[in-house]
């Protein structure tokens, strides 16, 4: 409970909690009796230390207070449920339809807990249908292995196999534990582009911290402004178990500060904007192509930068191309303005902010490279270099 702070404001008459707990734990807190001992001149001592006493012992059996929020940044330290967690390929026989493809994404709920989804066709980005997905859930069990249903089919997952049955217990596909890479993880720089971090050299980042093992921290501004780029990142988000939402591995790829690009733990979720790939609080990624926590990935990304007159007055909106993981996911869309918590729009140029939001996810191989003016429309592409294939 060390992490939960309680106030009493007499004044006010309210109790607040911390944003952890649930609505509707902060209705059981407040009650009309509870409420008799914040009033000036009627507080009995003895009677009010037994309510909050009784009230901590009744909110620490729901799961959400009993779970710490840890983020673990390595493999070797984040537990067995991080090797039950991940994506799974293989082929099922789904009800009413022949055996095909068929992914499942198992998504760590903490204390061996799990979600999972299956995906007829495949994994995401590799021909799975994620609008026929189906919703799993369950837990491991003290044998170790991690059952996972519905009223429709069972899943049954050791030492990497899952086996899917039907609500007959009739075995009907099974699939192995795979771990994906994007197509463009380690993509060398070209000639002309300019090298924001390499695992050491951190001269074109201002406030840059790096890692032990040579990985940037999140938080860091680059020294030179944008306007037209391309931009090529790698990174990597915590495994946070007991984490939900905008608190599991929270960062984000903010383009002249003004339009984000949300980094998120978003694997086997619905992909919405304020997820990963999205454009925050704008547009959704067309496909949820977020790979399981402390799995690299890879953002590509094409900027076009909004056109102002000599008054100042935007003439034309700023223009985004994203691949998230070599898949794209938003194909030279129109930013219709900042986004978020994003600067304004102006016709001052801004630096790429890597955004700081507590979470411990970590960078490597970031490089742009500046487009010229005839190059930065929607087919825009880099400068050649001599010799360049």
């Amino acid at each position: 409970m060390s992490s939960t702070a309680f106030y009493c404001l007499r004044n006010s008459g309210s109790y607040l909690v911390n944003d952890r707990f649930s609505n509707h734990a902060k209705s059981l807190i407040y009650t009309p009796h509870f409420a008799l001992f914040l009033q000036p001149g009627t507080i009995h001592m003895s009677l009010f230390f037994r309510y909050v006493a009784s009230a901590l012992l009744f909110l620490l059996s729901f799961p959400v207070f009993a779970q710490e929020r840890v983020a673990y940044t390595s493999v070797q330290e984040a537990g067995p449920d991080y090797l039950v967690q991940g994506e799974y390929r293989g082929a099922v026989r789904f009800v009413g339809l022949l055996r095909s493809s068929c992914g499942l994404q198992v998504i760590a709920r903490g204390e061996g807990d799990f979600t999972a989804i299956l995906i007829p066709g495949g994994l995401a980005g590799q021909g799975g249908n994620l609008e026929e997905k189906v919703q799993l859930k369950g837990q491991t069990n003290d044998a170790g292995v991690t059952v996972l249903s519905n009223d429709t089919y069972q899943v049954k997952i050791a030492n990497g196999i899952a086996t899917v049955s039907n609500s007959e217990d009739r075995r009907i596909g099974r699939l192995r534990h795979i771990v994906r890479q994007s197509v463009t993880i380690g993509m060398p720089a070209p000639e002309q582009a300019v090298v924001l971090f390499d695992g050491q050299n951190t001269d074109n980042l201002i406030d840059a911290k790096v890692t032990e093992d040579g990985l940037l921290m999140e938080g860091v501004l680059t020294r030179e402004v944008v306007k037209d780029f391309r931009l090529h990142l790698e990174f990597k988000t915590p495994f946070m178990p007991n984490s939900l939402g905008q608190s599991r591995g929270n960062s984000g790829v903010y383009i002249q500060r003004r339009y984000e690009v949300q980094v998120l733990d978003s694997f086997g979720l619905e992909g919405l904007h304020n997820e990963c790939g999205g454009l925050y609080r704008q547009k959704p990624p067309t496909v949820n192509m977020a790979f399981p926590p402390l799995v690299w990935q890879t953002y590509d990304i094409q900027f076009r930068a909004a056109r102002f007159n000599e008054a100042g007055e935007k003439t034309e909106n700023a223009q985004i191309t994203v691949y998230h993981n070599g898949i794209p996911v938003h194909e030279a869309y129109e930013l219709t303005g900042k986004t978020g918590a994003g600067q304004p729009e102006t016709p001052t140029r801004q630096p790429i902010l890597l955004q700081n939001h507590s979470d411990p996810v970590r960078y490597r191989n970031i490089w742009l490279v500046h487009l010229e003016e005839s190059e930065a429309g929607l087919e825009a592409k880099p400068r050649k270099r001599s010799g360049n294939k």
